[in-house]
């Protein structure tokens, strides 16, 4: 089976005080149901609160990052049959976030 990414940046989720207990409710009920049908594989939001690293491959860390490449939000990966699988778990976290997601294939690797 393929794994896919599912993501939304940040600014993607807009919502009031009010929505927010609703959304969360409703989307950590998607990733329930992804548990139960045995296709979850890992997920969660990046903390923001926390600056990203740069490690190079000296062993050097800095504050710097990729020009232009920013990522934050929320993400979820799950194991799926098809591509049209992926679009329908894409289309259920999409209807409880209240925001578009992103869907990308991860490219095969044996030893994953």
């Amino acid at each position: 089976m393929t794994k896919y990414l599912i993501s939304f940046p940040s600014q993607a989720m807009v919502l009031t005080d009010e929505e927010f207990p609703i959304v969360f409710a409703e989307s950590h009920a998607v990733i329930a149901e992804a548990k139960a049908a045995g296709v979850y594989i890992f997920g969660g939001g990046i903390n923001e609160e926390v600056d990203p690293l740069l490690v190079s491959p000296d062993g050097s860390v800095s504050t710097e990052t990729y020009p232009g490449f920013e990522i934050n939000g929320g993400f979820t990966v799950l194991e799926l049959p098809t591509r049209e699988d992926a679009v329908e778990w894409a289309r259920k976290i999409a209807v409880a976030c209240r925001c578009s997601q992103e869907l990308r294939e991860f490219g095969y690797d044996p030893d994953s």
